[in-house]
């Protein structure tokens, strides 16, 4: 995606829009080239990710080596397949995958499938919340760092956001507990909900996503609960987030400043701070839409430390627990997942981007 901000200038008339999207080129034809994008991005990730856990050898051996005889681990290997030549694993892996089949786990026999959709709600649930804190923070903490640039309140803001990125989040979310819930005794220490609103929630015929569920029982309770165990996890994982965005939108109104149309308003006698509110605001936010879909990765990424420190069990936490339980086929299987679940979000967020954003040329 290239933004041609000389071809279509942010004040031009809408007939100059259209005409400038004409001139860019066919919608449907740049929506077909990203998704074709997406497919080998996936493509290179997955072949990554299977044969980097390859080199530590078979599956079996690396999760069961040491507990089973010889003989009894020799044939694991051979009703599994890993005996077989490595390509002719990894073309069956590859069919699989386009069948939706990740494979079974070899530490607990589940269908990795079962373990994405169990626990993946909980990581969507937990990335949406860091997410809106990010924005809620970011967004508008940047737009006041615009409108007071070069005084020292921009000067803190800008350290903050540099600290926000630059601190760990397990560290954050250390403090958080300590601070919050140890000394304050305001939040739960950790988890989703406490043991009752749990076992409510988790009848089997609810969405997996706590809020939507506590909601959906109508019992205030179990909402308040619900909320109070997500906030420390969702502001250690979103401020992360938000100092990017704080940085960026800063960034990016300024650089809208010398534009004609703000220009135009500054001579009209509008103050700084409703010059960046009505003016400035809105042609910044195109980066910031842009840059969501590489930050759902970052926070993914995030989300295996946040869920650890927190208990929130999600991908993140069984990830970890794969990992240290050697059960590469179901690490091999979150991965994959994960891949997939970033590429796809990049394409929509790019796909966004450019039908808000005249600039963008297809």
């Amino acid at each position: 995606m290239t933004i041609d901000l000389a071809a279509a200038p942010v004040d031009q008339p809408p007939a100059a829009l259209a005409a400038s999207r004409k001139s860019g080129g066919s919608f449907g034809r740049y929506v077909l080239v990203r998704f074709l994008l997406m497919i080998p991005t996936v493509f290179i990730l997955v072949t990554l990710v299977f044969f980097l856990l390859r080199l530590t050898g078979d599956p079996i051996t690396a999760a069961l080596g040491g507990r089973l005889p010889a003989d009894q681990l020799a044939e694991r290997i051979a009703e599994a397949g890993y005996d077989r030549p490595i390509i002719v694993q990894y073309l069956e892996y590859l069919g699989q995958i386009f069948t939706g089949n990740f494979g079974t786990t070899l530490t607990d026999n589940r269908p990795v499938g079962e373990v994405l959709i169990t626990y993946g709600t909980a990581t969507f649930e937990l990335v949406v919340y860091a997410l809106v804190v990010a924005l809620i923070v970011g967004i508008p903490l940047g737009m006041v760092a615009s409108a007071l640039r070069d005084r020292w309140p921009d000067a803190v803001l800008r350290v903050a956001a540099i600290l926000f990125y630059a601190t760990p989040v397990f560290f954050a979310g250390l403090v958080g507990k300590l601070v919050f819930s140890v000394w304050l005794g305001w939040l739960p220490v950790s988890g989703r909900a406490d043991a009752r609103t749990g076992i409510a929630l988790n009848r089997g015929d609810g969405t997996g996503i706590y809020l939507i569920d506590a909601l959906a029982t109508g019992n205030g309770a179990y909402v308040q609960d619900v909320i109070e165990h997500a906030v420390l996890p969702a502001v250690t994982l979103g401020l992360v987030t938000a100092g990017i965005f704080l940085r960026l939108v800063r960034t990016n109104v300024i650089g809208t400043y010398n534009m004609p149309f703000v220009d135009a308003a500054r001579s009209r006698g509008v103050g700084e701070f409703r010059l960046v509110r009505k003016h400035a605001y809105r042609p910044a936010l195109i980066p910031i839409i842009t840059v969501i879909g590489m930050q759902i990765a970052l926070m993914l990424g995030g989300a295996v430390l946040t869920e650890t420190t927190f208990e929130w069990n999600g991908l993140g936490s069984q990830l970890t627990h794969y990992l240290a339980a050697r059960d590469y086929v179901a690490v091999q299987g979150i991965v994959a997942m994960i891949a997939i679940i970033v590429a796809a979000t990049n394409f929509l967020v790019d796909i966004i981007a450019a039908f808000i954003d005249p600039r963008v040329r297809y």
